[in-house]
């Protein structure tokens, strides 16, 4: 291997060691080796093998190097365009991720509509293959079919894959119902800190699942006599946990009730999915869920996911950090009113077309056009709350649209341990973000953007921010290493080129 390379890939793995917040020690003992060899290697001074180069990439959840093409993928940006046209909002990732769970509740054949082609649903297809599911993409590549076997081979899982998605949390549900002892790898993901994974054994332990964690893997124990006897109360209302309570309802024999239920949009497409299984779900939309289950599914069933309000909500950002007219098509706006709300408090010039249905035949979407406008700082503080309040997911998106504001808003993202750190990336870019402490950031603007090369921080949303900022930025900027953006977004830049920005993409290895 060439000097330069070295010194490129030791580059590389510093950065992202650096926006994990880790020290050269750190990731020495994760990798159990010596700080002299990490401080080597990240100069450019040490021979470093293929499988090395892996095993730090998995350590930093950080695509160093990937295997089959060049290397990681960057994007260079020339900045300070308008933005025009009209574009349509994909299929939500977070709906499509819970589907492919649920669909190991079905012995049947199982189509998929418009699958987000993102990395975290590779990475979910790529355990899917490992223990026995057939998947193809049909129809030009656009829809998904699955089939299962008849016996799932679980010992011969692909942990590395099942690693980078905190989504494979979301198999304990279907599994419970399949088979009385396995293993799964933990859940792995976005860097955002701590995210304990107790709620959902709350909610699983009155099906009798029992969950021992060594090792590195989830080990769990499936008691057949132990069933719901009362309601479910789950104690965090969150996303991930209200769909394992689900899938685990969905083939117990019996009513089950949860209650402190997330209503959020991927827990609606999920309950829909459920009917179309034929579980019976009272209250979707509503806190509380009555599941009644059916002990076997065995059903052809073919499904239309909803469109993504936070991939619209970062398309609207994108217009409004560019200062263009853009249409945004598909829209969820049931899942996007407070959004709208505060920017409609902030001063956002735009319109929405009459409501019509997604091709779920549930889910309500508007089109919707914005223009150029002067914004002032909101008087209130942003901050999340399960739905119907602002997604949490949307929150990042607010901190470049603060940027452009007049004003100082404060953003409390107080669910995630990390997140808000990330946020303070958008200085480099010319932004003005005083970090108060880990969950909340102080934006000063209005913002004059400048062009720089950086790291994409290893968070989803914050790194889309960074993106959008660089759009705005005149001259060209580069955002290296952009596997995060990838398992979450289908082509964007491909999709932001098509109404008028200028991204590249390059590999340098």
């Amino acid at each position: 291997m060439a000097d330069d390379y070295l010194v490129r890939i030791g580059k590389l793995i510093r950065d992202a060691r650096q926006h994990r917040g880790w020290t050269q020690t750190q990731l020495a003992e994760a990798l159990g080796t010596s700080q002299s060899a990490v401080n080597r290697i990240e100069r450019g001074n040490q021979n470093i093998s293929l499988e090395m180069i892996a095993r730090i990439g998995e350590a930093l959840d950080s695509e160093i190097v990937s295997l089959g093409y060049a290397g990681p993928m960057h994007l260079r940006v020339v900045g300070g365009r308008h933005l025009s046209g009209s574009i349509d909002v994909k299929t939500s990732k977070n709906a499509c991720v819970a589907l492919l769970c649920a669909s190991l509740l079905n012995s049947g054949r199982t189509v998929l509509r418009r699958v987000a082609r993102i990395e975290e649903v590779y990475r979910l297809l790529e355990v899917l293959n490992s223990i026995g599911v057939r998947t193809r993409w049909i129809n030009d590549g656009v829809d998904l079919e699955i089939v299962p076997p008849a016996e799932l081979d679980l010992a011969a899982i692909d942990a590395e894959a099942a690693r980078r998605t905190r989504s494979i949390i979301m198999f304990l549900g279907p599994l419970l119902h399949r088979t009385d002892r396995f293993m799964l790898p933990y859940a792995g993901g976005c860097d955002l800190g701590t995210r304990t994974v107790e709620p959902h054994m709350i909610a699983l332990r009155r099906f009798g699942l029992d969950i021992a964690a060594t090792e590195g893997q989830y080990h769990a124990v499936v008691d057949r006599a132990v069933a719901p006897d009362r309601p479910i109360v789950l104690t965090e209302r969150g996303d991930t946990v209200t769909e394992n309570a689900l899938l685990a309802a969905a083939r117990h024999d019996g009513t089950t009730v949860i209650r402190n239920a997330s209503s959020n949009y991927m827990v609606q497409d999920l309950c829909f999915f459920l009917e179309a299984l034929g579980v019976k779900v009272d209250g979707i939309g509503t806190t509380t869920l009555t599941v009644h289950g059916v002990p076997k599914i065995d059903v052809d069933v073919d499904y239309s996911p909803s469109e993504d309000p936070v991939e619209a909500m970062s398309l609207v950002a994108a217009a409004v950090v560019t200062e263009s007219e853009l249409t945004v098509r598909r829209v969820p706006i049931e899942f996007l009113e407070i959004e709208l709300a505060v920017l409609e408090e902030m001063g956002l010039d735009h319109d929405r077309t009459p409501e019509y249905f997604a091709d779920n035949g549930r889910t309500r979407l508007v089109d919707l056009t914005v223009r150029p406008s002067k914004l002032e700082a909101p008087i209130d503080k942003i901050h999340p709350m399960p739905f119907p309040g602002l997604n949490i997911d949307n929150v990042p998106f607010f901190a470049a649209i603060a940027a452009v504001a007049q004003g100082q808003t404060l953003i409390h993202d107080w669910v995630y341990d990390n997140r808000a750190i990330y946020l303070t990336d958008l200085n480099r870019l010319g932004g003005r973000l005083q970090l108060l402490d880990p969950h909340r950031v102080l934006v000063d603007g209005p913002t004059r953007w400048r062009a720089a090369e950086m790291m994409c921080p290893p968070a989803l949303r914050p790194a889309v921010v960074v993106l959008l900022a660089m759009m705005a930025a005149e001259g060209t900027s580069v955002l290296r290493n952009v596997y995060v953006i990838n398992r979450g977004y289908e082509d964007l830049a491909e999709r932001l080129n098509s109404i008028g920005a200028q991204i590249e993409i390059f590999r340098d290895i």
